[in-house]
């Protein structure tokens, strides 16, 4: 029977695992272990074989060579990249949700009411809440090795914050693919890399792993020029003793009298060169070094100017009720141009909606959102599941004159999606190399506005990191939603702020605002328990020792010190 208290023993061990699509070889005589307790976080390129391997682990997929050795009666807890799970997926597990925990689960992810929830609110979660219902049947599932595919694409901060927590708590052994350069350095102890179809393994979380393998590109790439200048030494002295050979050869042949002497001398030139060739090519082959793989380099380019300063949109009053249901009402900001927006708040809070108002594709309750005419809005969505499937990139992008073909194909090539990814169905590339098809439309164009809900999600981390750069040279204005803590801060200035059914808009960086919120939120404790503590003392000062209430008072004033103490030290 699977002992999930055992620490340290191997619970999956991987041996020569091979898998192939389409004759490419996705994963090439793969080896590893994964000990329990581990935190593994598995990074690579899109398109890597990250969701693969981790579908082998689970038993979805079947490997064509090697094998994958695990308990029998392990349970694993999987969740899987596309979180759009059917109404009746959760309807099953909702039925005896009393007996699994999910609504507790629910409730701490702040999702309020589940049980209560009826049809049409399961038919209209957003893609946030799709993720935290998903997240609370894994946990309730009580699995011994979670397997998390891309968890923080779509969730809130308290979701966020919800997992790392219950991550520590877990005992088993966990295997992370993520993107989330925040939450990987929260969560895991090692690094899988993959790459070329093979695993790299790196000790520490994801700051110590980047670090390590710079200094390995470093060590190879100099030891590799080492080499080249070793082998450009050797070609000189080669170059060298065929000269001189063939001069032997050439003086065998016009001096009479000495031309044995001269035959004897190019043989042995000859026999020079090939003893001196072979025994450099066979140390070269015994201590070739690779020409290290350069890292991926990703470039977006916009082009785009326009006046800064100028209101160009502006929420009047603005009020959203689905059903019973407000999820915002009498809310009023603007946006101008040029400005840096991130829009901040839980899952379910509206921020989709917002985002469908502004373009128009959803009517407010009460109230106006207003824009000018004059912009033009570019929109990336979650949802990359509405690119035709059985069309390749070029043909769903819909351009036939030959120079927008080249741009288009030059700008998927400067994504890292090569000849081969552009001529093959959609329905063959990965989530992260559709959603790069989708930015490549944004890219052909010339926008105003730029409206991005979680641009980030299924983005490699070349890609990730220069897409904040090209964003930051922008000129236009950016409305973006996303929980990539680095990506958000690095970008948005301002915020519009989804708390108690309001929207409002709030002069922060993304950082400073939740850092006062915890701050606000520490000195609103602290108040209560200077509170409880003053009325215990009240308590404590007019009753006897000997009365058992006393001890029960005390042992709740030390307790309250000790949380004061606690948020003091923070």
């Amino acid at each position: 029977m699977f002992n999930k208290q055992t620490s340290n023993a191997v619970i999956i061990n991987v041996k020569g695992l091979e898998k192939s699509f389409n004759l490419q070889k996705i994963l090439d005589n793969i080896h590893f272990e994964i000990k329990n307790g581990e935190r593994i976080g598995l990074v690579g390129l899109n398109g890597t074989g990250k969701t693969t391997l981790a579908n082998l682990i689970f038993g979805k997929t079947l490997p064509d060579k090697g094998v994958i050795e695990k308990p029998n009666d392990i349970k694993i807890g999987y969740l899987t990249q596309s979180i759009d799970y059917e109404v009746n997926d959760f309807h099953e597990y909702m039925s005896d949700a009393a007996e699994n925990d999910l609504f507790q689960h629910a409730s701490e992810l702040g999702l309020r009411k589940v049980s209560d929830w009826e049809d049409n609110r399961l038919s209209h979660l957003s893609g946030g809440e799709k993720l935290k219902l998903a997240l609370s049947m894994v946990w309730a599932s009580k699995p011994d090795l979670l397997i998390l595919d891309e968890p923080t694409n779509h969730l809130d901060f308290t979701g966020i914050e919800w997992l790392t927590t219950e991550l520590e708590k877990f005992h088993g052994p966990v295997l992370i693919i993520s993107h989330d350069r925040h939450f990987l350095d929260q969560t895991v102890n090692r690094i899988f890399e993959l790459e070329n179809g093979k695993v790299h393994f790196y000790n520490g979380h994801y700051s110590d792993y980047r670090k390590e393998k710079q200094l390995r590109l470093e060590n190879q790439r100099h030891q590799y020029n080492v080499q080249q200048r070793k082998i450009e030494e050797i070609d000189s002295q080669m170059e060298q003793l065929k000269s001189w050979s063939e001069k032997a050869h050439r003086n065998s042949t016009k001096q009479e009298g000495f031309k044995e002497y001269h035959r004897v001398k190019a043989k042995k030139r000859d026999s020079q060169v090939k003893s001196k060739m072979k025994r450099l090519q066979n140390e070269m082959e015994k201590q070739r070094i690779e020409k290290p793989l350069e890292e991926a380099k990703v470039r977006f380019e916009f082009d785009h100017h326009g006046k800064r300063g100028k209101r160009i949109i502006e929420a009047k009053m603005v009020t959203k009720v689905f059903g019973d249901r407000t999820l915002f009402q009498d809310s009023h900001f603007y946006i101008t141009q040029g400005e840096r927006i991130g829009l901040l708040g839980e899952n379910g809070c509206g921020k989709t909606t917002l985002i469908k108002m502004i373009l128009g594709t959803e009517a407010p309750s009460k109230g106006e959102v207003w824009k000018s005419d004059s912009i033009k809005i570019a929109y990336l969505n979650q949802d990359v599941s509405d690119l035709p499937i059985d069309k390749s990139a070029i043909e769903a992008l819909g351009y036939t004159d030959r120079e927008s073909i080249f741009k288009a194909r030059t700008l998927l090539a400067n994504l890292g999606l090569k000849e081969g990814h552009i001529t093959k169905p959609i329905g063959t590339l990965s989530l992260g190399e559709r959603t790069r098809v989708k930015l490549v439309d944004m890219l052909m164009q010339n926008y105003d506005v730029l409206i991005l809900d979680e641009p980030t999600n299924h983005l490699d981390l070349p890609s990730r990191e220069q897409l904040e750069k090209t964003l930051s040279e922008f000129t236009g204005t950016i409305i973006t939603v996303s929980h990539d803590s680095y990506f958000l801060n690095k970008l948005c200035d301002r915020l519009l702020v989804f708390e108690n059914q309001q929207i409002k808009r709030v002069e922060m960086k993304p950082e400073e605002f939740l850092n006062k919120k915890t701050k606000d939120n520490i000195n609103e404790t602290f108040l209560v328990i200077e509170n409880k503590i003053a009325a215990i003392l009240g308590e404590l000062s007019i009753i006897d020792q000997k009365d058992p209430k006393y001890q029960q008072l005390d042992r709740e004033f030390n307790e309250l010190i000790k949380q004061k103490k606690g948020l003091i030290d923070k």
